[in-house]
């Protein structure tokens, strides 16, 4: 009999989440009947539709939050909706198997009620580590709301029979915080599929006149370094007065109106184009026509143990990286970067603008990238990884 599976992820709609998109389209090529809960977003508004043979029910979200009683609100609301959601997959479908995928470690609660009285399965994908995150968001400190997200990670590894990590960081967390065994914790890394992620010719209307183009592909929020990059592009264009220079910043998030507002005070604003989220044809349109791609992740406790998805996406595109220097950044990138003093904006300005002036160097590193995803980082790497984990849990 056919397993059925039950995805449920918060944070960002399907099939925009490309991560969770290619486990749900990978499990079901393997035979999996799939269902997702997601929320609704721009361009997925319907709350119910089938796509590729996969059953996806949306929830309403509130709007983005940025403080910790913003959080609670968001995460209340989203639980009632997923629970309700899942009661709906239940009866209309079934599923033997709950895959959550964090933030935030809440879903268990969904999970360990189908687990307590239908026996239904629990995996973990966890995706970011919410302590860390926590005590990036917030200062490092450990307060009330710090302390009740340490008590659901604890109960989210409990409930789990198992565990997803995305890179070795995460999978000591689960083995040492979580006290998971190591055959219940699997490694499967966030890459792009590259049947999907190839680089398109370059598109020169994106430099809007100017000679070069830096770009900056993700979330727009208080841990994601916008402000270093926002700051970084204020070194290269006023300070060394590098007029030639147009940054592309893709995404959105919490920070967006913030950051456009501080790309206006640090008197960068015409050098600096928002383009919001956009479609993915768009977007590896405008990453290929790129000369450097940063990451301006700041070295935080979160940051440094993360594997970056845009990274990854960065090398599908063969395009060179400049970022600062972290533990999983430079994993990842290895020789397809070039690395920077974390949290050094200066430093970070003068690697750009010493790699915008060598072009070997761009066309090495953008080789080396895409060849290290074709080799061993690749989606078609990770998913015998994804069904090996299932195959120990079903």
């Amino acid at each position: 009999m056919t397993a059925k599976i039950l995805i449920i992820v918060e944070n960002l709609p399907v099939p925009f989440d490309r991560r969770v998109w290619m486990e749900a389209t990978t499990l079901r090529g393997a035979g999996y009947e799939v269902s997702v809960i997601c929320p609704t977003g721009k361009g997925y508004e319907a709350t119910y539709e089938v796509i590729e043979g996969i059953h996806v029910y949306r929830h309403p979200l509130p709007p983005e939050a940025n403080s910790a009683a913003g959080y609670l609100r968001e995460y209340a609301s989203a639980l009632w909706a997923e629970w309700r959601l899942a009661r709906r997959v239940w009866r209309e479908r079934g599923f033997d198997v709950i895959h959550a995928c964090n933030p935030p470690d809440l879903i268990f609660l969904v999970g360990a009620w189908f687990k307590l009285w239908h026996g239904t399965k629990f995996i973990f994908d966890q995706h970011d580590l919410n302590l860390e995150l926590y005590e990036s968001k917030f200062g490092g400190r450990h307060d009330l709301f710090y302390h009740a997200l340490k008590l659901a990670e604890r109960l989210t590894f409990a409930t789990a029979n198992t565990v997803i990590s995305t890179n070795e960081s995460y999978r000591a967390v689960a083995l040492q915080r979580g006290r998971k065994k190591p055959e219940q914790v699997h490694v499967v890394r966030s890459a792009p599929d590259l049947a999907k992620f190839n680089p398109t010719p370059p598109d020169p209307s994106y430099r809007r006149g100017r000679k070069y183009l830096v770009g900056y592909l993700g979330v727009m929020g208080p841990q994601d370094g916008l402000d270093h990059l926002l700051r970084t592009a204020h070194e290269l264009v006023v300070n060394r007065r590098r007029k030639d220079i147009q940054f592309c910043l893709i995404g959105k998030g919490p920070m967006f109106d913030e950051l456009q507002q501080m790309a206006r005070d640090l008197g960068v604003v015409e050098f600096v184009e928002f383009t919001g989220r956009i479609p993915d044809a768009e977007m590896i349109a405008r990453l290929s026509s790129c000369d450097v791609c940063v990451n301006p992740d700041p070295l935080n406790p979160l940051n440094n143990v993360s594997t970056m998805n845009k990274i990854m996406e960065y090398m599908a595109l063969a395009r060179p990286i400049v970022q600062y220097d972290l533990k999983e950044d430079r994993f990842s990138a290895g020789e397809a970067s070039w690395y920077a003093e974390p949290n050094n904006v200066v430093d970070l300005a003068a690697k750009i603008e010493q790699l915008l002036a060598d072009e070997a160097a761009r066309a090495k590193m953008g080789a080396l990238g895409r060849k290290r995803m074709e080799d061993s980082l690749a989606w078609h790497h990770q998913a015998p990884r994804l069904l090996a984990a299932y195959a120990a849990t079903v």
